[in-house]
């Protein structure tokens, strides 16, 4: 599930930010960024992360901004520096090669410049943690409203579907009769109304329309639909369960357009299995 939340602290001329991002995963793929100092407090953000957040490829950023008061600058080896670039600078003359960005290409070499390495401060880290906390609240906010959008929009696919249900139930009365009528019809025409068994003829209409009953398709559909709603309804995570039951659904109407027989209620599944459709594509946003 796609969710954002960002939050900031300004503390004694230094600005604390943290961001949090997510996309659509089936697993939680957890990325965090964070200043060198607080490296060692990654295990504890990560197993908060694994359990509020649960699913998607996540990205959490803190940044930490300092003023030029508090910052504290790097310092250049001279010593070092002059000696490369002396170095460069001759090997550059017997070459006969450009030595215009001579010195910019020596200020990346190894130990020519060095930070002053942070230490881990306690009250810093309380801050940093606090603010973490008020940007994963956030993101589950975010992630809340999507998934009542998310609910709503699922909640119409299935009504729909159930929409199709009752169209079918209407017309599916008349398909039994119009079959045997078809049938009886095309046998007199193509054998003679004498030549005709009417019992053996009862028989096979019998065998025949029982294979083609639909009704075990409905009542289970129904159910399923539901069932659906219900899960839907629920407190816990249920994205697993509804694309289960999405495909328990998928299947009594597929085998409801294979048995149909009839044009109209063939037609009628085409739309519902487009509606279902979009629910398996949404059931991929839900935990």
């Amino acid at each position: 599930m796609t969710g954002y939340g960002l939050a900031s602290t300004d503390h004694e001329n230094t600005k604390f930010a943290v961001e949090i991002k997510s996309l659509n995963s089936k697993f939680l793929e957890l990325n965090l960024k964070l200043p060198k100092a607080y490296s060692e407090k990654e295990l504890v953000l990560r197993n908060v992360c694994s359990k509020d957040i649960e699913r998607g490829k996540v990205s959490v950023s803190i940044n930490i901004e300092r003023n030029e008061e508090s910052a504290k600058g790097a310092t250049i080896n001279a010593a070092l520096l002059t000696k490369y670039y002396k170095e460069l600078e001759a090997i550059n003359v017997s070459l006969g090669a450009d030595s215009s960005n001579l010195l910019q290409a020596v200020l990346s070499f190894p130990e020519v410049v060095s930070y002053p390495e942070e230490e881990v401060n306690e009250g810093e880290w309380a801050i940093v943690e606090q603010t973490f906390y008020t940007a994963l609240k956030n993101f589950n906010q975010f992630r809340t409203m999507e998934g009542d959008v998310l609910k709503a929009d699922l909640e119409l696919r299935i009504k729909n579907i159930l929409s199709f249900f009752a169209q079918v139930e209407e017309i599916e009365p008349l398909r039994i009769p119009q079959i045997k009528a078809r049938l009886s019809a095309f046998l007199e025409e193509n054998a003679g109304k004498v030549s005709v068994d009417q019992n053996r003829l009862e028989q096979e209409l019998i065998y025949y329309i029982d294979k083609l009953d639909i009704t075990e398709e409905k009542i289970r559909l129904k159910s399923h639909c539901d069932y659906f709603i219900q899960s839907l309804n629920g407190k816990d995570a249920n994205g697993k369960k509804l694309g289960f039951i999405s495909q328990e659904i998928g299947r009594e109407i597929n085998t409801m357009g294979a048995k149909a027989n009839d044009a109209q209620i063939q037609q009628l599944v085409v739309g519902m299995k487009e509606e279902l459709e979009k629910i398996k594509e949404q059931l991929l946003n839900v935990l």
